[in-house]
């Protein structure tokens, strides 16, 4: 559903008495938002969760490393599905929308480890590329490449017809090629589980760029359903060609 948007042809201009009553009243929604999220944050926890069967390897800078080794020792890990257009015709980058997420979160990743928690991304592309791409755009997390597993397919992120069930954000889609989002992994004794994916929109609130602009007057300036995954965010550029 499109959202709707205030109909601004220049600022409302008030006292600060009638502002003060205007503002009183966003704040008991916005107070009533915020016991809705803690609601579904709890729901979302509570999540029952998959045994990881599969023996993933991962290619990354050092040679072979699994999906246990991702965890880095620590009991949870969160992994960006990262999206690297190479086997498709004439592509071969990486997404400037999965760079403009990590922008977004990878200055808050070392507070996770104080957390129990680990972080990586994932991209079906050659390890080289992937280093080449993280090298300039100075990031430090780990990135590895799924080029030679079914990770991405078993997590839908990428979509072939010729291998998988065709399945994007759980409901079944009529494309192909690579797709954006994140999952959670979590190791109880000797088992790795499965907890939580999301796709498309879900990934919205990993972006603080956006929910800073959302408390601007002109806001995202985003007219078709207010996300990256409405396409329009062509504005949106690697952050070292702006």
């Amino acid at each position: 559903m499109k959202r709707k948007t205030a109909n601004r042809s220049g600022p409302i201009v008030v006292s600060e008495a009638k502002w003060l009553v205007a503002r009183k009243k966003l704040l008991a929604k916005e107070k009533a938002f915020g016991l809705l999220g803690d609601d579904l944050t709890e729901t979302r926890r509570a999540l029952p969760m998959v045994k990881v069967e599969e023996e993933y390897e991962f290619d990354g800078p050092r040679g072979a490393v699994s999906l246990d080794d991702l965890f880095e020792g620590r009991r949870q890990l969160i992994v960006y599905h990262f999206m690297y257009h190479y086997m498709e015709p004439d592509l071969d980058h990486a997404c400037k929308h999965c760079s403009c997420v990590m922008d977004n979160i990878a200055g808050s990743l070392i507070h996770l480890t104080a957390r129990d928690t680990s972080f990586a991304a994932i991209s079906r592309a050659p390890s080289a590329k992937l280093e080449a791409f993280k090298k300039r755009m100075q990031w430090t997390f780990p990135w590895v490449s799924s080029f030679r597993n079914d990770f991405n397919y078993d997590y839908h992120v990428t979509l072939d017809p010729k291998k998988g069930d065709g399945t994007l954000n759980y409901r079944k889609v009529d494309i192909s090629g690579e797709m954006p989002g994140l999952s959670v992994f979590y190791r109880h004794n000797d088992m790795i589980l499965h907890s939580y994916s999301t796709y498309l929109r879900g990934l919205d609130i990993f972006l603080p760029m956006y929910h800073l602009l959302d408390v601007t007057p002109m806001g995202r300036q985003e007219e078709s359903g207010n996300s990256m995954a409405a396409g329009d965010a062509s504005w949106i550029r690697y952050h070292d060609s702006y």
